[in-house]
């Protein structure tokens, strides 16, 4: 008689086949400073043999035409015959997409259009504290949360039984658990961190499931395999930019802080970026993009995104592809870092028949990207970025624990919803590797 045999996992380096395994490494991390900004105390992180530990939840969505077909599964939860919970969604991948540009619209003129004072013209794109206006910003942010219970509300309607038990299914786990390493691996790009449950209604912005979880959007293609990565001393980073936006804000702050912890290179010419893209080996840790971003005909029927150094030459994801193509199958070929794309709408593509730029990069072989998914005032950007860097720089926290703690940290601080505007795409566990 056929009896279920009890296993024992030992070691899962695959997380339940959901990634590739991780090279073996140790990392050892440089001491922190101490402050008071998104990390109070400094944590030094041992990592494993087998690398990062696996996520916690993995939600897939694949599109077939304008059909969606969902499913979900936790590392190591047990469902009746190990079937993995699945549904098909009664909403078009159109219509989805539609409610994902309504929603990164709705954040855009709400929040950053809102102009109520000719004498103080639109104060939330013109300061990154909110707290003089907390009340204003806390019925903002409730308005933002609300929206974004709508569309996973919409996303998952219907009455089918399969797709009624995957939505309580899903609704549970983000509703009921804190802090959990997701990754929404999905054919359509879609405003995760901006989504919301409906869990604490005295406290909207925790129902955001960028603040309450650690975020990332994959679907991204196997990343090409590369040489091993060697941890080294002293970071080697890049400042991509345009002349204009050197003086914003923080951005001074930030382009020294790059120079005194690691080895950069500026670039503020195409011609460079697209000849340093070109090399076979191009082995920076951080691509940093300070410059504009924007759609651009191109002609083609669709607009494409593209983001502009200090020149008039639109970079597109197919022109960094052709610099790239011809080392996709070089096994001494190096290109791995983690991007921060700070330009307007570089998070996003201009339709679902497009790759936008950070997943041409994250193709490409890049760690991951960070970037926003609206047009964000240039003061908070600057000052995101450097909030970012200066924690990621430091060796300790993934690019996942420091997104979800920026989320938290300007929201105490400030009453700033905006660092939910920033999505992952890859690299919940990027982490720099750094020698003492």
């Amino acid at each position: 008689m056929p009896r279920e045999l009890q296993v024992e996992i030992r070691q899962n380096p695959s997380a339940d086949y959901t990634r590739l395994p991780q090279p073996a490494y140790q990392v050892v991390t440089a001491a922190s400073r101490t402050g008071s900004g998104p990390f109070a105390r400094p944590r030094v992180i041992d990592r494993p043999a087998e690398g990062p530990d696996p996520l916690d939840l993995v939600v897939s969505l694949r599109r077939n035409g304008d059909d969606l077909q969902v499913s979900a599964f936790r590392t190591g939860e047990r469902t009746p015959g190990n079937r993995m919970h699945r549904a098909g969604l009664t909403i078009s991948a159109s219509k989805l997409l539609h409610l994902a540009a309504r929603l990164r619209t709705v954040w855009r003129d709400r929040l950053i259009g809102y102009d109520p004072d000719p004498l103080n013209p639109y104060p939330f794109a013109s300061t990154v504290d909110f707290s003089p206006l907390a009340a204003v910003a806390e019925r903002k942010v409730a308005e933002l949360a609300e929206e974004g219970r709508y569309f996973l509300e919409t996303m998952f309607e219907g009455s089918d039984r399969s797709l009624v038990l995957f939505r309580e299914y899903l609704n549970r786990t983000l509703t009921e658990l804190d802090s959990l390493r997701i990754s929404f691996d999905s054919d359509l790009h879609l405003p995760w961190p901006m989504l919301a449950v409906d869990g604490d209604p005295s406290d909207p912005w925790a129902d955001f499931l960028g603040h309450r979880h650690q975020i990332e959007q994959t679907g991204a293609a196997y990343p090409p395999i590369q040489p091993p990565n060697s941890a080294r001393t002293r970071p080697v980073t890049s400042l991509n930019t345009d002349d204009q936006l050197t003086g914003i804000g923080r951005a001074p702050e930030v382009r020294k802080l790059l120079e005194d912890r690691s080895q950069l290179t500026v670039r503020t010419d195409s011609d460079l970026l697209l000849k340093a893209l070109s090399a076979a080996v191009l082995d920076e840790d951080v691509m940093y993009f300070w410059c504009h971003g924007q759609f651009v005909a191109n002609d083609s029927p669709y607009e494409q995104l593209a983001v502009r150094l200090s020149d008039d030459r639109h970079i597109d994801a197919e022109l960094v592809r052709r610099h790239r193509r011809r080392h996709l199958d070089r096994p001494d070929a190096v290109f791995r870092p983690f991007v921060l794309l700070n330009a307007c709408h570089t998070g996003q593509s201009a339709a679902a028949e497009l790759d936008h730029l950070g997943r041409a990069l994250v193709d490409l072989g890049a760690d991951g990207v960070l970037g926003p998914q609206i047009q964000i005032p240039q003061e908070f950007a600057a000052e995101y970025a450097f909030a970012f860097l200066d924690h990621y720089l430091t060796g300790q926290y993934t690019a996942g624990e420091i997104t979800q703690q920026l989320v938290r940290w300007f929201a105490r601080e400030y009453r700033n919803p905006l660092a939910l505007a920033y999505s992952l795409h890859c690299g919940i566990d990027s982490i720099l590797e750094l020698n003492p």
